[in-house]
């Protein structure tokens, strides 16, 4: 497996705990989250983060990477988003630059906050494409949280689309094999709520980008809805 390179003289690293209490990098994720409320998305709170930063560091460890690494998975899942701050469209790339000048200003050390920046920057798929273990960790653990409770409180008749297909999911479980031969998400959606075809207009994308993903990690990734195996 590919190894970030560690730090050298008794450097202290910077941990997801320190970065998560962080009182600037907390104003700018709340902000991007009420304009995206504005706008009409979905969940983009400090929950939303906080529950990718946990996949993206419990994904690393069950592929065996080091405890340096699985902070900086942690921390890149837990900001990735910060750049709803400034403007949706291209929020990857506005965070990327939010993100190096916070933890610049914090001192990460230089090569974590490149691994770090280059992660945020990549992960939207209109634009990105996974470059290390990092982004790719990050990519699944975003992409997969599709649950109920990240639909904005309003009367199901001004649902969008993107209201619906996460309405619809009545759980949702990611899976990872224990010989890591696959990353499994495993969904059950109220076909009701959301067709299939309103599913895969939103996340078909999203999925394909995790199927790369899992490639840069060694792995495959595979999509179940409804007991249904669909990618």
């Amino acid at each position: 497996m590919p190894r970030i390179p560690q730090k050298k003289g008794g450097i202290k690293e910077l941990t997801y705990k320190e970065i998560a209490a962080n009182e600037e990098i907390n104003a700018y994720l709340r902000k991007g989250d009420e304009n995206l409320g504005m706008l009409g998305f979905t969940d983009h709170s400090q929950a939303h983060c906080t529950e990718v930063a946990r996949q993206a560091g419990k994904i690393l460890e069950r592929f065996g990477y080091s405890k340096h690494e699985i902070e900086l998975a942690k921390i890149t899942g837990y900001m990735h988003d910060i750049g709803n701050a400034i403007n949706r469209t291209h929020h990857a790339e506005y965070g990327a630059l939010l993100a190096n000048d916070l933890l610049k200003e914090v001192q990460m050390p230089l090569e974590d906050r490149i691994t770090i920046v280059s992660a945020i920057g990549n992960h939207d798929e209109s634009t990105g494409s996974p470059e290390d273990v990092i982004s790719a960790a990050l990519i699944i653990a975003d992409k997969t949280d599709v649950r109920r409770s990240r639909v904005r409180q309003k009367e199901r008749a001004a649902f969008d689309i993107h209201d619906r297909v996460n309405y619809a999911v009545t759980e949702s479980k990611l899976k990872i094999e224990k010989d890591r031969s696959m990353i499994a998400l495993n969904l059950q959606i109220d076909e009701s709520i959301c067709s299939m075809y309103d599913y895969f207009e939103i996340f078909l994308g999203r999925m394909m980008l995790c199927r790369k993903s899992a490639e840069i990690l060694g792995t495959t990734f595979k999509l179940t809805v409804n007991g249904r195996k669909v990618l």
